[in-house]
This record gives C-alpha cells, structure tokens and sequence, in this order.
C-alpha cells in the first residue's frame, strides 16, 4: 500500500490539522492508544491540542505511551515525557493512569523489558504484538526514526517490542518501539516539517538509490495506514501527494 501523503503550507497548519485528527480518531472509539514522538512538530501539536482542543477532547478516552525516549529522569531538559508534559499534560484534564511514560530514570535494559511487558497488558495485540491505534514519528536528517539509528538497524527487525538504542554521536542510551512494533500498527503518522528534511523525505519517498540505508524507510504498515504530515518545505510534492489547507 502507498503511503498517504498531506501537505501543508506551514509548520502550524500540520499541526493544526494532526490536531483535528486526534479529535476525530478519538470520537470513534472508547479507548484510543498513541504512541507519541519528541521533536519541534509534536511540541507545535501539543501547544495547540491544549489550547484550541481542550475543552473539545475527551481526554481520558486516550492512553498516551511514547515511541522512543532518552534515558534520563523525568525532569531532564532532553527528556520528551517533560517536554509533553509542559505543553500539553500540564493544561488538561487526563487522569495519572493515562500516561504511560518510560522510566528513563532506570537501568536501560530493565527499563526495556518493563516498558515491553506494560505495552503487552495495554494494548490489545495482533499478531503476537502489540498494536497501537496510531504511532506519531518524525524524521531525523540521517534517516533515522524513532531511536533507530542506521548503525542499529537490526532494530527494524527485532522480536522484541522495545530495544535499548544509542546516539551513533553522543552514544546516548535510549529506549524505542523496534520496527516490528511500528509496523504492526493501524495507522503510522510521520510528521516532517523544514527545509532540512527536504533530501531525506524525497529520497525514501522516492526509492532513490541507496534509500534503503535509512531506517525510516523500512517504516511500511504490514495492514495498516502510513501517512506522512508534511509543510511545504521538507515535501517533495509527486503523483502521490495531496495538497492541504
């Protein structure tokens, strides 16, 4: 299946237009499971979800889990459960028991198989996995999502449903969904914005030689949807893709 593909003119109208898709999803059903993403993007949704949407969401019908995290405490300025909860948590009405953050705080690899066998109580499974409603991504400029680097790219195909991952600069540890996980989802949101992201985002979409060395690449619903949420700077508009406003 090809992946959807919206565009949008600035930053703020993806977001504004995720946003209204989060509302949506969550009419639908009694209990939506999302898997959220750090980045510049997902900060812009979560000030917008807490303004524009808060009196409009029913929030506790939505569990929130994270893709990936740094392994440090809660409080650390690179922690992206901290950066959610300043812009989003902190100005809404959800209840404790809804937010399921990594313990970046513990020993990485217990923290793996902790957070692993939450996802597993959670979240109802298909395929012996667990199966998220919607996995938000970004994309870094080498290619990677997630935590899954290209030097780790025996994370796409791990059995596991979280890995201990590292920064290939900084050697950082941190927890991430391998790409089974991502996989199996019912739908699979990139959301991409900036003229940095430009080559990389034409490159995958593109199948241009030598692409597949991206781990976002490998990012291919086995049933489910993938759509990526662009701004005009970092799409390479094609055949594919649908404008937005």
């Amino acid at each position: 299946m090809k992946p959807e593909i919206k565009v949008f003119p600035t930053p703020n109208d993806v977001a504004r237009a995720f946003a209204q898709m989060i509302l949506e999803k969550s009419q639908q059903t009694d209990r939506f499971n999302i898997a959220l993403s750090g980045g510049s993007t997902p900060k812009l949704l979560f000030d917008i979800l807490a303004s524009d949407y808060k009196d409009k969401i029913e929030w506790n019908k939505i569990h929130f889990y994270w893709g990936d995290e740094r392994c440090v405490p809660p409080g650390d300025p690179d922690s992206n459960y901290l950066m959610t909860k300043n812009h989003l948590f902190d100005h809404i009405d959800i209840n404790e028991a809804n937010i399921h953050r990594v313990f970046g705080e513990d020993n990485p690899d217990s923290e793996a198989k902790r957070y692993a066998q939450l996802l597993h109580e959670q979240i109802p499974a298909s395929n012996e996995l667990p199966q998220f409603d919607l996995i938000m991504l970004g994309l870094g400029e080498d290619g990677h999502t997630a935590s899954i680097f290209p030097h780790q790219m025996e994370l796409l195909d791990s059995d596991k449903v979280c890995e201990v991952a590292h920064h290939p600069v900084t050697g950082q540890q941190r927890i991430s969904l391998t790409g089974k996980v991502i996989n199996n989802a019912k739908e699979v949101a990139f959301l991409v914005t900036g003229e940095g992201k430009k080559e990389k985002v034409k490159s995958i979409l593109e199948h241009a030689e030598g692409y597949q060395q991206f781990p976002a690449a490998h990012i291919q619903p086995r049933s489910g949807q993938l759509t990526w949420w662009m701004d005009e700077a970092a799409s390479n508009p094609g055949e594919n893709s649908e404008s937005a406003s």
